[in-house]
């Protein structure tokens, strides 16, 4: 069991939540058709890495194409907004990062879905730490260089995330406020373009997952100055952790859920949260991910469905905090 859900669960072993209802149905005969699954960003990063690998393996053990769809755009809210209006029959999924579930709905109130009554949940997939990345001509090579220069620059260095009200801009926020610097958030449309305007030289900073800052760290073409994981990463073992690098506490890691429309038959759930439990433990499929810098996780619908909740207050409380707002 990986530190990431084991963090959570005397938390979610204290809490009772009824998971969404569903009318049961025959499934002997599905899938019979393609599926599509959702993905709320564009190709390259890891929420895209992560449903084509699970895309993948779930049209072997399923029998059916995988069809993957991006949609991104309003920091996750489109491909939300679309999966809740979906028919709930199973031929629509979508991977959820936390902060579409758990962030979003607490930066914008006007979101046009509920993450609680429009999704059914199905299981938890994987798992990632976040890092501090500069551009090699930043003058900064630790973290205490990088607080002492923005401390000196007021709202002049900047940096940039796969979108408002991701954990990546949350854990730019969380930063500053720990900190107490000034930087000036550049939201893109996801992880690819937010990394190439810092290899671009457009932003000083990003905070973006390992998947897609390992490469550029590796060929340096960026340099990391922490990991926001409870310990130092296997890919990059020379990167301090953010707490070792002097941020006490700061450890964040980004999860990926499977989810369906609500209503979607709980019969199929259960299908899919079968295939996903056999999935995540093939030795191919771990091997793959941590590659990518990445973790397989594994749940039941409704430690999911408990999870939702557990960081959606934690997160209301970080937000309020921090007195995050979308640009």
């Amino acid at each position: 069991m990986s530190a990431f859900f084991r963090l959570f669960s005397a938390v979610l072993s204290a809490i009772t939540l009824v998971a969404p209802t569903a009318h049961a149905q025959n499934v002997s005969d599905w899938p019979s058709k393609p599926i599509k699954l959702i993905v709320p960003f564009p190709p390259g990063g890891a929420c895209d890495t992560i449903a084509r690998i699970y895309g993948e393996k779930l049209a072997e053990a399923l029998k059916q194409p995988v069809i993957i769809e991006n949609k991104p755009g309003a920091g996750t809210a489109i491909a939300a907004e679309f999966v809740a209006r979906s028919n709930p029959d199973g031929y629509t999924l979508a991977v959820a990062p936390a902060g579409q579930l758990t962030l979003l709905p607490n930066l914008n109130r006007k979101v046009a879905y509920d993450p609680f009554r429009d999704f059914a949940p199905i299981s938890l997939l994987a798992s990632v730490p976040n890092i501090i990345a500069a551009n090699p001509s930043l003058p900064a090579n630790t973290l205490r260089e990088l607080i002492a220069l923005a401390k000196g620059k007021p709202g002049e260095i900047t940096y940039s995330s796969c979108g408002s009200g991701t954990l990546c801009h949350l854990t730019g926020e969380r930063f500053k406020t720990q900190t107490g610097v000034d930087l000036l958030h550049i939201p893109y449309k996801g992880s690819a373009p937010a990394i190439a305007a810092l290899l671009g030289g457009e932003v000083d900073l990003a905070f973006d997952t390992q998947t897609v800052l390992s490469p550029q760290i590796k060929a340096g073409k960026a340099k990391a100055l922490a990991i926001t994981s409870a310990e130092r990463s296997p890919l990059l073992p020379n990167v301090p952790t953010a707490v070792e690098a002097g941020l006490p506490g700061f450890v964040i890691e980004g999860w990926f859920s499977l989810i369906a429309p609500a209503a979607t038959p709980k019969a199929i759930v259960k299908k899919l949260n079968d295939a996903l439990n056999v999935i995540s433990q093939t030795a191919e499929v771990r091997e793959r991910f941590a590659a990518q810098g990445l973790s397989t996780l594994h749940s039941t619908a409704e430690e999911l469905a408990q999870l939702i909740q557990t960081d959606h207050a934690i997160w209301a409380k970080v937000v309020q905090t921090t007195n995050a707002k979308l640009d």
